[in-house]
């Protein structure tokens, strides 16, 4: 590979007309991105001693399938000759097309040899990429939205640790965890280098959110979490390394050229107009700092529209308000933002959010209990035990924090009805996180049709055992006994209720989902492989399923007319 290419070009935000592409380079350098007889070039900036840049290839006209070709200082570095993959294109939104989109959580970065495929699992990502190279039965979708746990800075892999030993005594806090920028460029250049998945993030635009593990496992699940890690000797640095590189790898792609232009350091570059490349790094650790300790001051949340379909993309993690008098998921900036984008008027309106927002009943039930114990519903005594608990076994989702879960659930159930503007066929939550996938709905009789569709993880499955334990925790005995420790912690009913439709698996997958003419097409595949071939997995359907408008549905069971059986959409050209 050219050496002056560190890492990318990645595919992110792209519109009808525009398209950003990124990339890390190995100097200061300028970064040409050709299409044709179009060409569009940026300068890098520099952070901690890394080169990044995003080129805005702007005035492209909608629905454009654009081979490009990228270039550090005057020489090509994408495509690498002989790859083998198909040419890296810019694709254009096109007007009125029903959108198509993959999604998904949770991915570790190891080998994917016979080792890794044994303890990780075939990467689901790598099984899609090399589907989509191949025309191999993948139509083409308009974007991957990655649901968190892109990097895990907190249980990190043998090529991670053997970077960390080369540089610090590894006997020393954080240990085998991440402790700053450097690291965390690594661990980035980890999971985003295999030539299959780079390919695809080249071509295909994509965005993401965080979750726990690109910080921490258990990021903001209290204010003890909290006030423990700030009482360490390396917490700040490795918060600061944390949204400082987010920002960079991963937040910076999601915006619209219009929403950069409001980003005080994305103004920074565009304004710097000296000889000398510009270095962010004191910016971006003091930005990193202030968003950490006052949440209210950035939102990471993002949300587009894709022509009928509305995607809002939640932040979880960092907007939440710890303080015991007023706890929250979401802050109250973020929650009034998110209730002026959950509007009607859309077929059909997705929030993407790390955390799933309806939990199977049972689990609800145990972590609502969970919450209300540790605020001292049965004393102060319990309160602390539940707390231990909670951190122990992951106990703050949507369902830990109440008060949030009710008020968004007023909202999609406002805009199911109709009283946010004329009502979706759907308002879906998609989600990871959990480590299984599964479907659940609503039970409403009128208005759309809220759903669950969580997809989690696209490499990292749960042990064998932990998988039994955490289907009976969820769909066993946890449904009737979470509802009476809950109310014996005096936790109010939940606002509705909400069954399975499908599910739960445990496999490696990525999800994908598809606006068509009979609904909401959602389907699950995997990766599998030969014996002695982990190089080539091939893409397997584990599950799929079409959510129709409840008009639609209706109307069927009244005429005695079965709709038809779900199954993958065929490839369009």
């Amino acid at each position: 590979m050219t050496t002056s290419l560190v890492l990318g070009p990645m595919m992110r935000y792209v519109d009808e007309t525009s398209a950003s592409i990124w990339l890390e380079t190995r100097n200061d350098s300028r970064v040409t991105v050709r299409a044709g007889h179009r060409s569009w070039e940026a300068r890098t900036f520099a952070v901690h001693g890394h080169h990044y840049v995003l080129v805005e290839a702007d005035g492209i006209e909608p629905g454009s399938v654009l081979p490009y070709t990228a270039e550090i200082d005057g020489v090509q570095v994408w495509p690498e000759p002989a790859s083998g993959f198909p040419p890296p294109v810019i694709a254009t939104l096109k007007p009125g097309k029903p959108l198509r989109m993959a999604y998904g959580s949770c991915r570790t970065s190891v080998p994917h040899d016979a080792t890794g495929n044994r303890t990780h699992g075939v990467d689901s990502l790598r099984a899609y990429s090399l589907a989509m190279a191949s025309r191999g039965g993948v139509a083409w979708p308009d974007l991957v939205v990655f649901l968190g746990d892109q990097v895990y800075a907190d249980l990190t892999s043998e090529q991670m640790q053997d970077f960390i030993r080369s540089r610090r005594d590894m006997e020393e806090p954080p240990g085998e965890e991440l402790k700053d920028y450097e690291e965390y460029a690594h661990l980035y250049n980890l999971a985003w280098s295999d030539p299959a998945n780079r390919w695809l993030l080249s071509t295909l635009p994509s965005a993401m959110i965080f979750d726990d593990h690109d910080i921490r496992d258990d990021w903001n699940a209290s204010l003890s979490w909290k006030k423990e890690m700030e009482a360490t000797s390396w917490w700040h640095q490795r918060i600061v390394a944390g949204l400082a590189s987010y920002w960079v790898y991963q937040h910076l792609g999601n915006l619209s050229p219009q929403e950069r232009l409001g980003d005080a350091i994305w103004q920074r570059i565009i304004r710097h107009r000296d000889e000398a490349e510009l270095d962010l790094s004191a910016d971006l650790d003091s930005f990193a700092d202030r968003a950490d300790q006052e949440p209210e001051s950035y939102r990471w949340s993002f949300c587009r529209d894709f022509g009928d379909t509305r995607l809002i993309v939640v932040d979880s993690r960092a907007a939440r308000n710890l303080a015991p008098e007023d706890r929250a998921l979401l802050d109250g900036a973020e929650m009034a933002w998110l209730d002026g984008q959950m509007r009607g008027g859309f077929r059909h309106l997705l929030v993407a959010t790390s955390l799933p927002f309806l939990l199977p009943m049972g689990l609800h039930h145990v972590e609502s209990w969970n919450e209300a114990v540790s605020e001292g519903a049965w004393g102060k005594r319990p309160a602390r035990a539940g707390e231990k608990l909670r951190q122990a076994v992951d106990l703050e989702h949507w369902a830990a924090f109440q008060k949030s879960f009710r008020e968004v659930a007023a909202m999609a159930a406002e805009v199911a009805d109709g009283e946010r503007g004329a009502s979706p066929d759907t308002v879906t939550f998609l989600s990871g996180d959990v480590h299984f996938s599964y479907v659940a709905e609503v039970e409403r009789s009128s208005g759309s049709r809220i759903m669950q569709a969580v997809c989690s993880p696209i490499r990292n499955p749960l042990p064998r055992l932990m998988r039994y334990f955490g289907a009976i925790m969820a769909y066993g005995l946890a449904a009737p006994v979470g509802a009476l420790v809950a109310r014996s912690a005096r936790v109010p009913e939940p606002p509705f209720r909400w069954k399975r439709v499908k599910g739960p698996w445990f496999n490696n997958n990525l999800a994908s989902l598809e606006v068509a003419p009979d609904g909401l097409k959602l389907w699950w595949q995997t990766g599998v492989v030969e014996e002695g071939d982990e190089l080539h997995p091939r893409l397997e359907t584990v599950a799929a399923l079409t959510v129709a408008p409840r008009s639609s549905r209706d109307r069927a069971a009244e005429s005695g007319r079965t709709l038809p059986k779900s199954r993958v959409p065929p490839e369009r050209g």
